[in-house]
């Protein structure tokens, strides 16, 4: 059974150069006692 599900996650931010996509459109499932970084 998954703890944590994430679908179609985006994330972008802005600075003085313009928009930075960081995170483009991804999805995961974490099961209990396991860890995820996105770096």
């Amino acid at each position: 059974m998954n703890l944590l599900s994430v679908n179609n996650l985006s994330i972008a931010f802005y600075t003085r150069d313009g928009k930075t996509q960081a995170v483009d459109n991804i999805s995961f499932n974490l099961k209990q006692g396991e860890t995820l970084g996105i770096v």
